[in-house]
């Protein structure tokens, strides 16, 4: 029998064809937290549940990412991402198909994927400027919204960059729950536009529109277990501007980044044998920058504010809820970090959190995030 081929030889290159490319993402953080995690609240919002609040403290793993890609045949390419959790949890990040050669700017993609709602949602987390999501994805997407389902965009064969797409799927992400039922239960759609500033400066700007519906959305409301049942609307307005000196962003560079959100929720509230009528409307942005001041270092400051708006609680008695009660959580965070390689980063990041009421909790982190193996490039 023949020896197999040498690495770096062209019988291990055609060896290899048929096999995914393949990329992992290390993950660590050192917290410092002057309030206790586990009484982390969001004043006037119902609690969204998921990968929400400041994380534990001390060491942390983090959360790791395995991600196996590749093209299918030339119609179509597939990609699968697994999340490992400090609490040794594997679950299915992403996992979808879509097409390579539909043509006319329209592409298909069907499974679990990163919506493409707002700005920072379709970001992997490594790929966040800061240690964790601003207030307003925790409050109203738990996080990030992945649904399980199918995707359709149109990119406009235009010189400038114009982008539509439309989302259906099972309903089951926050704020959404399983319902049971058959058909579309969540529904998103949005546009994104954006074209240069000369030749140092860029731009993308957004809308987005996400429509689902809950089933029985359990919360924790002082040891006694709630739920709400009902619809649930989401306008997102997101902007984005880039500059670096001729567009070479090695030396320096500026990233200025803002996100606004508004949800409207009607529907029953229900807290042990209590029931009555529920809606709400409520709202919440941040902004934040970024800038390069040399090969390496970059340092960004980050402002989050949300406001519990209008809640109106039917027969229920308003004392039953206290975390309903009108609030407008706010943080402001600073971060720095180092990237020696586009594959390793260092980074520390300060924060003063105000989403409990009345209670403010200074927040230290020291995070690193490697990279191994092949990595696509990052959108816009």
């Amino acid at each position: 029998a023949a020896p197999p081929p040498l690495a770096g030889a062209p019988g291990a290159a055609a060896a290899n064809v048929f096999n995914p490319a393949m990329s992992l993402v290390l993950g660590g953080t050192y917290a410092s937290l002057q309030r206790d995690p586990s009484t982390w609240r969001l004043g006037g919002f119902l609690p969204p549940g998921g990968e929400v609040g400041p994380g534990s403290r001390s060491f942390s793993l983090g959360e790791s990412e395995l991600t196996l890609s590749a093209n299918i045949d030339p119609l179509f390419s597939g990609q699968l991402t697994f999340s490992l959790s400090p609490e040794n949890e594997v679950s299915v990040e992403e996992a979808f198909v879509r097409t390579r050669a539909f043509g006319n700017g329209l592409n298909l993609q069907a499974g679990r994927f990163l919506s493409g709602i707002g700005y920072l949602n379709g970001q992997h987390t490594h790929a966040w400027d800061f240690v964790d999501a601003p207030l307003a994805y925790q409050a109203f997407l738990a996080g990030q919204y992945k649904p399980d389902g199918l995707r359709a965009t149109w990119l406009a064969p235009t010189d400038m960059f114009v982008e539509l797409g439309a989302e259906v799927g099972n309903g089951s992400s926050f704020p959404g729950t399983d319902r049971n039922k058959n058909g579309t239960n969540a529904t998103a759609i949005y546009a994104h536009v954006g074209d240069d500033v000369g030749t140092s400066g860029s731009w993308r700007a957004g809308l987005s529109y996400l429509r689902t519906r809950a089933g029985n959305r359990e919360f924790d409301e002082d040891g006694m277990t709630g739920a709400f049942a009902g619809r649930s609307q989401l306008w997102i307005a997101d902007a984005i501007y880039k500059w670096a000196p001729n567009g070479n962003s090695t030396q320096t560079n500026l990233k200025l980044q803002g996100e606004y959100f508004r949800r409207k929720e009607d529907g029953s509230l229900g807290l042990g044998e209590e029931q009555g009528a529920y809606a709400s409307r409520q709202s919440g942005w941040y902004v934040q920058g970024v800038y390069q001041f040399m090969p390496a270092w970059r340092v960004g400051l980050r402002y989050d504010r949300l406001d519990s708006g209008s809640v109106s609680l039917g027969g229920l008695a308003p004392a039953l809820f206290p975390t309903l009660a009108a609030y407008k959580p706010k943080r402001s965070t600073v971060m720095l970090d180092w990237s020696p390689s586009e594959f390793s980063r260092l980074r520390l990041q300060f924060a003063q959190d105000k989403a409990r009421r009345g209670e403010s909790d200074n927040q230290i982190y020291l995070q690193y995030v490697m990279s191994l193996g092949t990595h696509a490039a990052h959108a816009f």
